[in-house]
């Protein structure tokens, strides 16, 4: 008898490796699991303008980083990029026109607030892609929706606009299979919304707000995604890391004492040998 609907994932036909660059823009869930990657000694960047719910955001964040006027040009291309859609719904600034990123505490009656339809989203998307393949030809690029319901919307609306921002990512991946087959294969859409929505069902994987995926919710949606896009050779990475970093947040009872000397001094070494053996991974643990 099963007692809970699981989420079947299907995976990409390639994998995350060790020494791949990682990108994650979008919400405040890819800031959640982009963190995880970095604690893990994965070359990883976050957010590198602030968290970004909509894909027009989403797109002015790559533009900074990748496009023509770009003040970051020797920023090194990415293998991976997650983008996580949170809303569709932006803010425009009167007096421009102009969607912006972040009010940053202006006043309310200076922007307008807006909905972006289906085929807005599509087409940010689009240009998200565009600009990706422009910058790294065989990037790979994983699409996900946030689970965090905005209460603000009210429920309803909380889930039309989900639902706006699942037919768009949708629709792009079948626009793409149709226009070009072969780089359809790097964009994959992973499930993180239907695993909180459909298998974690139950509000004690939220947080005391019930909005926000609890830790546990967390951890149970990265386990799913290093199952399915993980390589041998990145779990192996993994396993391999992970009694090196709890020995090195280790507190001990005596830090003066002879014993935890002993054991800082093999944990410097274990931590030598491992970036010696992988170095791309990040110095000073």
């Amino acid at each position: 008898m099963e007692f809970r609907t699981e989420v079947a994932i299907e995976k990409p036909g390639w994998q995350i490796e060790p020494s791949h660059r990682l990108l994650f823009v979008g919400s405040c869930f890819a800031a959640n699991i982009g963190q995880r990657f970095a604690d893990n000694q994965f070359q990883t960047v976050v957010n590198p303008f602030g968290v970004m719910y909509n894909p027009v955001s989403i797109l002015h964040t790559l533009q900074r980083l990748y496009g023509p006027s770009s003040a970051s040009a020797n920023v090194v291309p990415p293998d991976i990029v997650f983008l996580t859609l949170g809303t569709n719904h932006v803010y425009r600034l009167r007096e421009t026109g102009e969607i912006v990123d972040n009010c940053e505490k202006r006043p309310q009656r200076l922007f307008s607030e807006e909905q972006l339809s289906v085929s807005e989203c599509v087409d940010a998307l689009r240009q998200c892609v565009s600009l990706l393949r422009t910058v790294s030809p065989d990037v790979c690029i994983v699409f996900t929706v946030s689970p965090i319901r905005y209460a603000k919307y009210g429920y309803h609306g909380s889930q039309l606009s989900k639902a706006t921002l699942l037919l768009a990512v949708d629709e792009l991946l079948s626009r793409q299979s149709v226009s070009n087959g072969s780089q359809v294969g790097r964009m994959y859409y992973f499930p993180a919304y239907e695993i909180v929505n459909d298998e974690l069902r139950d509000y004690r994987f939220y947080n005391a707000d019930m909005l926000h995926p609890s830790e546990q919710a967390v951890e149970y949606i990265w386990q799913q995604l290093t199952t399915t896009l993980f390589s041998g050779a990145a779990c192996k990475f993994v396993s391999e890391w992970q009694p090196i970093r709890q020995a090195l947040s280790h507190k001990p009872f005596q830090p003066d004492s002879e014993e935890y000397l002993r054991f800082r001094q093999q944990t410097q070494e274990r931590l030598a040998a491992f970036q010696q053996k992988y170095p791309h991974a990040k110095p000073g643990g």
